[in-house]
């Protein structure tokens, strides 16, 4: 059973029985069988990012993601899937890679594009021609903490001319100073700093980390940008990404939010580590708790069907849950299994688990019991985010 939706012809026909394209987000879009995605994964340990084909199930690369111990642990992949940007954790650098070799930049003009051709082939830093950009954030130095953790790309303005979205941003947070955190958004091309907002006093939850987990949410009537954003066992923020206004809901003295996701109904998911995993609707303004998840659930993906999907820790696997009535569906063992962490839905629909120190499965959610790979990576994979890009890709209306 596949677990995306049948396509369906979006053209119209005109009396002269010319097709005509549509030109609004979504027409268009999404149609046919996907041609290629991939899954990033973050190498903490080697200061590295995995390039996992997630049709083939195949890892096919590894790149640098920072010249010495940058300790990764988020990777966000835009909404075309050209560009994966890497949050390094201890040295406050971001870097974007492309996916795709026409996005490459032939550095040394020698036409040809220098880069990985497999996991065992890691070029030196600076070496690899679709490592495109690079830059550091000014992260305090009190504590590992500080470094860039949240981010999530935009959609960007849509263009009725090319009818697709151009010159997408990326919101990444992390803490500058004791007691003060900053969202900031770069420039999608080449990392430039293009808006700062800053939250002070940065003092809920365990706010020696800055901002720990992002998502984005788009309202296609409006054409409004919204970011989310969530501290370690702290509040729930929204950037308001028209005027970069900030809204923040104090949470429940029982949700110690971990991994957090938007699903494409607009609501916040957290994972609940010595907590409940924990809905938050920002139109009644309403928290939810999920019954029987007070154990640790680190990160949270969002299907197409209906279905959040937590990493669980205790005991080891990752539960589904249903997303209107916020109850368990099914708690899913994996074997192998140690340290389930991040959680992303695929552009096929399919969910991808990272678990750190073993690999990555993939699972079928219109058949979780069946239908489930394991690919071992090697490594530290203490890995976060939209890491396959369908999260912000699943807020395009089809």
């Amino acid at each position: 059973t596949d677990p995306t939706t049948d396509p369906t012809d979006s053209m119209t026909e005109t009396d002269s029985d010319t097709m005509v394209e549509p030109c609004e987000p979504g027409d268009g879009m999404g149609m046919g069988m996907v041609e290629k995605s991939f899954l990033w994964v973050a190498n903490s340990d080697q200061s590295t990012i995995s390039k996992v084909d997630t049709l083939a199930v195949v890892e096919l690369a590894r790149y640098r993601s920072d010249p010495g111990a940058g300790d990764p642990s988020r990777t966000a992949v835009s909404a075309d899937g050209r560009f994966v940007v890497v949050n390094n954790r201890a040295t406050g650098r971001v870097t974007a890679i492309a996916a795709n070799l026409e996005d490459c930049v032939d550095k040394n003009n020698n036409n040809t594009i220098e880069t990985s051709q497999n996991p065992n082939d890691i070029r030196p830093w600076d070496a690899d021609e679709c490592v495109i950009w690079s830059i550091v954030l000014p992260k305090s130095a009190d504590h590992i903490g500080a470094g860039p953790r949240g981010v999530t790309w935009t959609l960007g303005s849509w263009s009725y001319d090319t009818c697709q979205f151009e010159d997408p941003k990326i919101w990444v947070g992390f803490r500058p100073q004791v007691g003060v955190s900053q969202m900031v958004e770069l420039n999608g091309a080449d990392g430039t700093i293009e808006s700062t907002v800053e939250i002070n006093p940065w003092n809920v939850g365990d706010s020696t980390w800055g901002p720990y987990g992002a998502a984005l949410d788009f309202d296609f009537d409006t054409k409004e940008a919204f970011v989310y954003f969530t501290g370690l066992r702290g509040n729930v923020y929204r950037i308001n990404d028209g005027d970069n206004s900030l809204d923040q809901w104090t949470s429940p003295g029982n949700v110690q939010s971990y991994g957090m996701t938007v699903d494409p109904q607009g609501r916040v998911w957290m994972g609940g580590c010595s907590g409940p995993v924990t809905r938050f609707d920002p139109v009644s303004q309403q928290f939810t708790s999920v019954p029987n998840t007070s154990s640790c659930y680190r990160g949270v993906g969002a299907d197409t069907m209906g279905h959040i999907w937590v990493a669980a820790n205790g005991p080891c696997g990752v539960v589904q849950i249903d997303a209107e009535t916020a109850q368990v569906v099914q708690f899913h063992n994996l074997n192998p299994c140690s340290t389930p962490v991040g959680i992303s839905v695929d552009t096929e629909g399919y969910v991808w688990v990272v678990d750190e120190f073993q690999g990555a499965w993939k699972i079928n959610p219109a058949d979780p019991n069946n239908d489930k790979t394991f690919l071992p990576i090697s490594g530290d994979h203490y890995t976060y985010s939209d890491m396959t890009g369908g999260q912000i890709q699943n807020l395009v209306p089809m």
